[in-house]
This record gives C-alpha cells, structure tokens and sequence, in this order.
C-alpha cells in the first residue's frame, strides 16, 4: 500500500508549470517515484502527474534532427518504425528495459530525471551526444546531456521544471552506434554495466569516436579521455585495448548485490573494446 498523497492532474503543460511553481514533484510513468515512496513510507510533497499533457509524449524526425517529449515511453521508442535508424542504440536499450508492462508506462524523461548511473537510456543518448530542453516557469533553456547530468540522483533539473524534449542528430551513413546491457538476466534487470558507442569513419580514419559508461560510476558518463585517443586514428586491436583501459581508469564502481566493484571494471574494459572492435568492422576498412 501507499501513503496518502496530493495527486494534480494539469490538462495543459502551462498548468503543469504553475502547479510546479507553487510546489510539486513531476510525475510521468512512476516507475521510480512509486517504489521510492513505497519503500519510505512518505510522499515528497504533492505530485503534478503529466499524463495528459500531449505534447510532452511526441517523436518528430526532420531531415537531421529528430527530437521526442520527454514523457515519450519506452514502448512508444520499439514502436516507432524509423527509430532503429535514427538511433540504434537506443532501440537496443528499449528492447531490453524491464517488462512490457513497464515500457508501456516508463518514459524517457523519468529515466534521465531520476539520476539513476544504470538508467537505461542514458548510455545510448550520451554516445550520441544528445540535448535536453527544461521548460519552467522562467521560460526555457537547452543543454548538453552531459551537463545535465550532475551526481547520483542529481540533476540540472531546477525546482518547478519538466524535461520537455531531448533531441539528438542521427548517426550518420558511415558510423555505428552500438549499445551492450550487463545484467544478471536477459530482460528486467537492473544493469551491472551498460556500455554505448558511436564510431565514424572516412578514408579508414576514425572520425568520430563517443563512448558511454552507466552503472559504473556515481552518474553515466564519457569516457572523454578514450574518444580522445581515437579520433583521427585508424583503430588497431592495440588502440581498442588502450583506449578500453583509459574507460576503465575513469569509472568509479561500487560494490553492491548485483556485482562487485573489480567484476564492473573487467566488464567494463571487456565491453568497450568488444564494441569499438564491432563499430569498427562495421565502418572502417
């Protein structure tokens, strides 16, 4: 059972935004905010649930952009016919988040907002270098996803703001975006280490090189110092292996019930290199 709490119910996103400005918490799927208020006994304040708000559960695709609501759900992703395209790593998460049941109701934006480092959708957004736009009171403002990831279960989100939109260019003709979820069975697991990448190549150069760490860390994170490594280069086995270890030396894994801290950096290592290894195949020479 639940404790009691306020539930609103706003029609519209400007009364969604007046709601949060006297006070609230956003609610979209709840696939994290009800297990936490269960497990604590109490309700943070009143709840501004944005179920009806149309306009925050949308994906638009233009010629170089495609753009989704922040309350778009796992399942509305797998249902989209040009997603697998347009981001094929996230197709990838999708298909292994939870049970169907909660795709149907988990959204993109509670899964960025709760500031989880084993969010699921996180990896594939960062490898491809997504943005998202907060809307409030105070108007509107865009930011890299990196930025707006802060700490654990911190974010940039302000008081009185929603995750209106996140938006992100395709990967390109001639690259691979790829994503691997660790976990301790095949679906409906929380993720021991999730690894994203995008690798670009021309002329058997790699043009571009992003790579995406979740689970092994405090918040999900670029391994900066490995893109670095790759970037202009042709991709050895050797390369790889450097640049998988320069992840590894970033990552500051915990242990927990699901894996230990030293399982998380093997695997970690293991992972990026398996994939840029894979990536690579599919765009170098």
């Amino acid at each position: 059972m639940l404790p009691p709490f306020e539930l609103l119910q706003p029609a519209t996103l400007a009364d969604a935004l007046a709601a949060l400005a006297e006070g609230g918490v956003p609610l979209a799927g709840g696939t994290n905010i009800f297990p936490d208020i269960r497990f604590r006994g109490q309700a943070d304040g009143r709840l501004v649930a944005l179920g009806l708000i149309e306009e925050l559960r949308r994906i638009d695709h233009s010629k170089d952009r495609v753009t989704i609501g922040g309350r778009t759900t796992i399942s509305d992703l797998l249902d989209d016919p040009k997603m697998a395209d347009a981001a094929p790593s996230l197709v990838a998460a999708a298909r292994l988040f939870g049970g169907a049941m909660v795709r149907n109701v988990a959204t993109v934006g509670g899964n960025i907002c709760y500031g989880s480092p084993a969010a699921d959708t996180v990896p594939p957004l960062l490898s491809l270098d997504a943005e998202v736009t907060l809307t409030g009171a105070g108007g509107e403002r865009t930011m890299a996803l990196d930025d707006f990831l802060i700490d654990y279960r911190k974010t940039a989100l302000a008081p009185g703001e929603i995750l209106k939109s996140v938006s992100w260019t395709p990967p390109a003709a001639n690259a691979a975006n790829l994503f691997y979820k660790l976990g301790l069975r095949k679906g409906d697991a929380i993720t021991v280490v999730g690894i994203a990448v995008t690798v670009a190549a021309e002329d058997g150069i790699c043009t571009v090189a992003q790579i995406a760490l979740g689970a092994v860390a405090p918040r999900v994170l670029r391994a900066t110092d490995a893109e670095r490594m790759l970037a202009g280069q042709a991709l050895s086995a050797e390369l790889i292996e450097a640049a998988a270890r320069s992840a590894v030396e970033i990552s500051r894994p915990i242990d927990d019930v699901r894996a230990s801290a030293d399982y998380r950096r093997h695997t970690t290592g293991v992972l990026v290199a398996r994939l840029l290894s894979q990536a690579w195949e599919e765009v170098g020479p």
